[in-house]
Formats: C-alpha cells, sequence, structure tokens
C-alpha cells in the first residue's frame, strides 16, 4: 500500500515496482482527497492534508521517477486534476489550491524536461459517476447536471481513456497541456 505522503513508502514501493518490472516509463499521479469547508471555518490540518496529498505527493512522485526518465530520454507524467483547479468551488479553496498547483506544477516540469523526451500533463476531469457523486443528494446532482452541456455525469473510462492517450506514443508531441474532460462544464 502507498501512503503518497511519507517519503519512505514512496521509495519503498518504487523498489518494489523496479525490483519486479524495472524503472518507471509512465507515472500517473492519481492520489487525492477533500476535506471541505469554508475559508473562515477551516482548520489548518484541513489545508495541509489536502496539499500534502494532492499537490505534494506529485512533486515527491515525479521527482522520484525523474532520474531514470531522463537516462532514457523517455518518459510520461500524467497527473489527474480537477476541474476545480480551474473554475474554482465554493468550500473548496484547500482543494482549488491544489489542483491548480498541479497544472504550474506539471507546465513547469514539461519546460524542463521536454527536451529529455519526457512528457508532463495534466487530464482535469469534471464530475465523474463514483462513489462520491452516487452520494449527492437529487437535489445536489440536479444543480450539478445543470451545469454539464453533455447532461450527464462523466464514466471513469473516459478519463481512463484520455490518461491512455497521453501515456501513449502518439501523444509524444503533447507536454505541458491540460486536458479538460468534463462534458464541457468547462471550455477554455
Amino acid at each position: 500500500m502507498l501512503n503518497v505522503t511519507d517519503p519512505a513508502s514512496i521509495e519503498s514501493v518504487l523498489e518494489k515496482i523496479r525490483a519486479e518490472f524495472g524503472e518507471v516509463d509512465i507515472l500517473v499521479n492519481n492520489a487525492g482527497i477533500t476535506r471541505d469547508n469554508l475559508l473562515m471555518r477551516m482548520k489548518d490540518d484541513e489545508w495541509n492534508d489536502i496539499l500534502e496529498t494532492n499537490l505534494s505527493s506529485v512533486f515527491r512522485l515525479s521527482k522520484a521517477v525523474m532520474r531514470a526518465m531522463m537516462k532514457k530520454r523517455h518518459g510520461r507524467i500524467i497527473t489527474v486534476g480537477s476541474v476545480v483547479g480551474t473554475m474554482g468551488n465554493a468550500g473548496q479553496t484547500n482543494y482549488a489550491a491544489a489542483k491548480a498547483g498541479l497544472i504550474g506544477f506539471s507546465k513547469s516540469l514539461a519546460r524542463e524536461v521536454a527536451s529529455r523526451g519526457i512528457t508532463v500533463n495534466v487530464v482535469a476531469p469534471g464530475f465523474i459517476e463514483t462513489d462520491m457523486t452516487r452520494a449527492l443528494t437529487d437535489e445536489q446532482r440536479a444543480g450539478t447536471l445543470a451545469a454539464v452541456p453533455a447532461g450527464r455525469l462523466g464514466d471513469p473510462k473516459e478519463i481512463a481513456s484520455a490518461v491512455a492517450f497521453l501515456a501513449s506514443d502518439e501523444a509524444g508531441y503533447i507536454t505541458g497541456e491540460t486536458l479538460h474532460v468534463n462534458g464541457g462544464m468547462y471550455m477554455v
């Protein structure tokens, strides 16, 4: 089990992966949690837990695989962000800050490593049919769907397909980008 907030856990898991499969060619950063609260009520641990899990872990994992990717002159880093990182959302200043941070981090890292054949991108889902969205009340669900021109929640397979494309050789000339997969909820 990987604890993305613990550097020792990251190194232990990577050692096991390297022993069985070799160096990491494709890193998908997909850890994320929420601890929603209005800023006026937010406690430091609510802020820090989100930033540690959703942003600092991406720094740690990306750094941990970077040397091998640089040596191979090839690699893919895909981070799962959120529509909230570009739109914001009341009660989620911590989550929005972390997800927006992923975009800036990825653009900066892309500029650092593109000449080494490494791409760095973000997939930013909108509302996806998951256990978390299934827990929404009918009223919350209706409000969410009203903001999505496609008129439905996304399927997890649609996010996986976007990640798979960015991991492929066909996406070798795409770097520093944020691919928004949200049914039109946010359009750039």
